[in-house]
């Protein structure tokens, strides 16, 4: 096993250098300052602000509504509490689909107003004049292919893809052809294990997975899974670390008890 090196800063350079030497990447999501501070000291290399606070910190059914304002709010409370790990940022759905001039110009606001060091896009050939050109005006790009929740109602579903070698042999070119055009990384979403190791393995920019099996060169989580605050959101390839909704609503039961019954506060909690 390789050992781990250091890193007072990561960089995009960064994460480069840990696919060259076989060091895993990991990545999970954060929306607030509190929680990005905790992620940042915990040692997490990638913060991703997620277009996922779409459902988990809006309520939404899905992440389409979630606007670029709104993302660049969770953003700059994200950055604030950054020392260490790099912050990347999801350009949220109608940014920049339609041409590449609204790619770029979304993708300059959020680096300008929250100081996030990259952005993610979904898609793979049709999105690419975007990711070359706002790649050309200096600011790094993640890719997203497999499973790219912005194109749910394309899908009708959130079933594994590319399990049809048409649609497989589609996102290994996808991969390739996102690479070229200089993204850092790409994230691989929901697609069969086999395919991402053969995906990870052509490419010299690191894969992170999400339900992509272990041979990606990273994993990502969405935050509210991997910590049982969502509970709802059961697939296969989540594994949680703890279970706050139980301990969060005992807490919160107890507090309104004692509140009640005049337990709280005594005389130790009052001036």
């Amino acid at each position: 096993m390789t050992a781990e090196k250091e890193y007072k800063k990561v960089t995009t350079n960064t994460i480069q250098k840990m696919k060259a030497a076989g060091e895993k990447i990991s990545m999970i999501t954060a929306y607030d300052y509190s929680f990005a501070k905790l992620f940042d000291e915990a040692g997490i290399d990638i913060i991703l602000v997620g277009d996922s606070a779409s459902n988990v910190m809006a309520g939404h059914a899905t992440t389409l509504p979630i606007t670029l304002d709104q993302m660049i709010y969770h953003a700059q409370s994200v950055v604030r509490a950054r020392e260490r790990c790099l912050v990347v940022v999801d350009i949220p759905f109608g940014s920049y689909q339609s041409n590449s001039e609204i790619a770029l110009a979304s993708a300059i606001r959020i680096m300008k107003e929250s100081g996030a060091h990259t952005v993610k896009l979904e898609g793979g050939e049709e999105i690419i004049d975007s990711v070359k050109k706002i790649v050309s005006a200096g600011i790094p790009v993640m890719g997203h292919l497999g499973l790219t929740p912005q194109s749910i109602n394309k899908f009708g579903t959130y079933v594994v893809r590319a399990t049809e070698e048409t649609e497989a042999e589609k996102l290994k070119k996808d991969a390739l052809v996102l690479q070229q055009a200089g993204c850092f990384a790409i994230v691989l979403e929901k697609i069969p294990a086999a395919l991402a190791k053969e995906v990870s393995e052509s490419l010299h920019i690191p894969t992170i997975g999400i339900g992509a099996g272990g041979n990606c060169d990273g994993q990502v989580l969405v935050m509210h899974d991997m910590l049982g605050i969502n509970t709802d959101f059961k697939p296969r390839f989540l594994r949680r670390y703890l279970n706050l909704d139980v301990q969060i609503t005992g807490a919160i039961k107890q507090y309104v008890s004692d509140i009640k019954s005049r337990d709280f506060p005594n005389e130790n909690e009052q001036y």
